[in-house]
C-alpha cells in the first residue's frame, strides 16, 4: 500500500503562543490520508477543521509534532523549496473566489504558469483547456471576472487551482457562496477531479449534506479528531480493517447528527433498543414510506402493505399484528393532524366556529379510548376549552401541560402528570403535522 499523502504526527497549532489570549486550534491531531482519497474535514464554526487545512497548505507552523507530505516534514523547507511545494504539490480553493478583476477569466487562470517560466501560447491553451471542461466557453473566458455568475467564478477557481497540475487539492468551504445548484456543480467537480484526475482532494465543510462525496469524513470538534467514518457507498483507497466499512447503526446516527461526541451516539442507539421493536434500516424505510403519506400518495392499505412485505424485497418486514397497530396510530394521527388544521383556519370565522365543537368532541373521545383518559363532567369542559385554545394557537404547549397538572382552583384540570403528559405529547403532534398534511380525498372524508 502506498505511503500516507498527508500524516500528521501529534501535531500542535496554537495561536498567540506566549500571549494572554494564546488559544490550541489543534491538539495533537494525527491524521493520515493517502494519494487519491476525498477526505472531507467536517465539524462546527472554530472546531479546527480550516487550520488543519492551512496546516497542509503550509501556512501554520505547527507549535509541536509534524506534518508530513509526501513523506517529508514540510515546515523543514527551505523558503524556496515551500514556495515550489505551494506552487507545484498543492492548489486551493477558497470560499471567496479571489479572482482579480482587472484581468480577464483566462488570464486569472494561466496566472500561476507565469511563475512557473511556461510560454504565453503554452499558458493560454492550458488555461483555456481547464475553463472548458468546467463549462466556461471561450467568450466567457474573454470576460472579466464580474460578469460571470458565483458558480462560473467558482468554477473559474477551481480550473485556476488545478492549472499547475497538483497532486493534492485544498478546499475551503468551496460552496458556502453559492445557490444549491451552483454547489452541487462545483461538487461534482471536486468528485470528477478525485475520480478522473486521480487527486487526493482534502474539502472543508459544516454542511452534512456533502459528506457523501468522501471516501473519509473526518469529524472534528474543539480542536480534536473525535472520529473518522467510512463511506461505504465509495471503493475505499486506504486498506481498512475486516468489518470497517459496514454501516453499523453507530456510523449511520453519525450521520444524522453529525456534531454529536460517540458517547451521545451510543446513547441514542441504546434508546433507540429499548424503545423501538424496528431496526435501524427499517427506521430508515419507516420514515421515508410516512414521507409518502405526508405527501398523499400512499393510502392507508399500501400503507400497511409495505409495512409486511419482506425487508429483501422492499420492504419493512414487520409482522401483521404490529403492522396493524402501527398502520391504525399513523393514520388517526393524520386524520387528526388533518382536523387540526381546518380547526385553526375556520377559528376566526364566526359563522364556522360552532362547527369546531365537533372536532373538539371527537378529539376527546379519541383520548378516552387511545389514552385511558377519565374524567368527570367538569374536567371534560375544562379539557375542551384547554384543547380549543392549544390548537387555536391561544395557549403554547407548557401553558397547555400546566393546564393539565394544575387544580381547578388555579384554573386547571388536575389530571395526573402521565395522562397531563400523554395528552400533551400527542396533540403537539397533531398539531405539528397540521400544516403540511396532503391526505387521499377518501382519507379526509373519514371525520365528515
Amino acid at each position: 500500500m502506498a505511503k500516507p499523502a498527508v500524516l500528521a504526527d501529534n501535531m500542535v497549532i496554537t495561536y498567540n503562543k506566549g500571549k494572554s489570549n494564546e488559544f490550541q486550534a489543534l491538539k495533537k491531531i494525527n491524521v493520515e490520508i493517502y494519494p487519491r482519497e476525498y477526505i472531507i474535514l467536517f465539524g462546527p464554526s472554530g472546531c479546527g477543521k480550516s487550520t488543519l487545512l492551512y496546516s497542509i497548505l503550509g501556512g501554520l507552523v505547527p507549535s509541536d509534532g509534524h506534518l508530513i507530505v509526501r513523506g517529508e516534514d514540510i515546515y523543514a523547507y527551505t523558503p524556496a523549496e515551500m514556495n515550489r511545494y505551494q506552487r507545484s504539490t498543492i492548489g486551493i480553493v477558497y470560499q471567496q473566489f479571489n479572482l482579480i478583476s482587472s484581468i480577464s477569466v483566462m488570464d486569472n487562470v494561466a496566472l500561476p504558469r507565469i511563475f512557473m517560466g511556461t510560454p504565453p501560447s503554452e499558458r493560454a491553451e492550458r488555461a483555456l483547456g481547464l475553463l472548458q471542461r468546467f463549462g466556461i466557453n471561450d467568450q466567457i473566458a474573454k470576460k472579466l471576472p464580474t460578469w460571470l455568475s458565483g458558480g462560473q467564478q467558482q468554477r473559474v477557481a477551481v480550473a485556476r487551482a488545478l492549472v499547475n497540475d497538483p497532486e493534492i487539492l485544498l478546499a475551503d468551504e468551496p460552496v458556502g457562496n453559492l445557490d444549491s445548484i451552483s454547489a452541487e456543480h462545483v461538487m461534482d467537480s471536486f468528485q470528477e477531479i478525485n475520480e478522473k484526475d486521480r487527486k487526493t482532494v482534502i474539502l472543508v465543510t459544516h454542511d452534512a449534506k456533502y459528506l457523501p462525496y468522501a471516501h473519509r469524513v473526518f469529524y472534528m470538534r474543539d480542536g480534536l479528531l473525535r472520529r473518522v467514518v467510512v463511506n461505504p457507498e465509495k471503493k475505499q483507497i486506504k486498506r481498512t480493517k475486516p468489518g470497517e466499512t459496514i454501516v453499523t447503526e453507530i456510523e449511520q446516527l453519525a450521520r444524522l447528527y453529525p456534531y454529536a461526541e460517540p458517547i451521545e451516539l451510543k446513547v441514542k442507539s441504546v434508546v433507540n433498543y429499548v424503545t423501538q421493536t424496528l431496526g435501524f434500516s427499517q427506521l430508515g424505510r419507516l420514515e421515508k414510506l410516512i414521507l409518502d403519506v405526508l405527501k398523499g400518495f400512499v393510502d392507508d392499505a399500501l400503507f400497511y402493505d409495505q409495512l409486511v412485505r419482506p425487508f429483501d424485497k422492499g420492504g419493512i418486514g414487520v409482522n401483521e399484528t404490529e403492522a396493524k397497530d402501527i398502520t391504525r396510530r399513523v393514520f388517526i394521527l393524520m386524520r387528526y393532524s388533518h382536523d387540526v388544521q381546518r380547526f385553526r383556519e375556520i377559528r376566526g370565522q364566526d359563522s364556522a366556529f360552532i362547527n369546531q365543537s365537533k372536532f373538539i368532541d371527537r378529539l376527546l373521545e379519541y383520548m378516552e379510548k387511545e389514552l385511558g383518559v377519565q374524567a368527570n363532567a367538569d374536567q371534560k369542559k375544562a379539557l375542551k376549552e384547554a384543547v380549543a385554545e392549544r390548537v387555536g394557537g391561544m395557549k403554547n404547549g407548557d401553558e397547555f401541560l400546566q393546564t393539565m397538572m394544575l387544580p381547578p382552583s388555579m384554573g386547571g384540570i388536575a389530571f395526573d402528570r402521565d395522562i397531563s403528559n400523554a395528552i400533551s405529547r400527542n396533540l403537539e403532534k397533531m398539531i405539528a403535522q397540521g400544516g403540511y398534511i396532503i391526505l387521499p380525498n377518501e382519507l379526509l372524508g373519514a371525520h365528515t
